[in-house]
């Protein structure tokens, strides 16, 4: 419900966009970890800017979520139904599995 004088917002939401490709090296090495990004939703809902919060450790694996991330598109955040810009953290971990 609408209330008079209230900003009715809406945060981005994901919607189905490829995981990040986890760098042959990286496997061969045993890296695994946790990156910690900021990307910018747009009101296009393709994202801007991507930052590193935080590093999993492996700049191999920052890179990879990094320039997953860039392609990804969400459900734009919208403010008096209007689609807006809105920046969104992102965790993404590499964690290999034994077969």
């Amino acid at each position: 419900p609408e209330i008079q004088g209230a900003i009715m917002e809406h945060l981005p939401q994901y919607l189905r966009n490829a995981p990040p490709v986890y760098p042959r090296s990286a496997r061969e090495q045993g890296s695994e970890g946790t990156v910690r990004l900021e990307g910018e939703v747009l009101a296009s809902g393709h994202c801007g800017a991507v930052n590193v919060l935080t590093s999993s450790g492996h700049a191999v694996l920052d890179d990879a979520a990094v320039r997953a991330v860039r392609v990804w598109v969400f459900r734009p955040a919208r403010r008096w139904d209007q689609p807006v810009a809105f920046w969104v953290e992102i965790p993404i971990t590499f964690r290999l599995v034994e077969r």
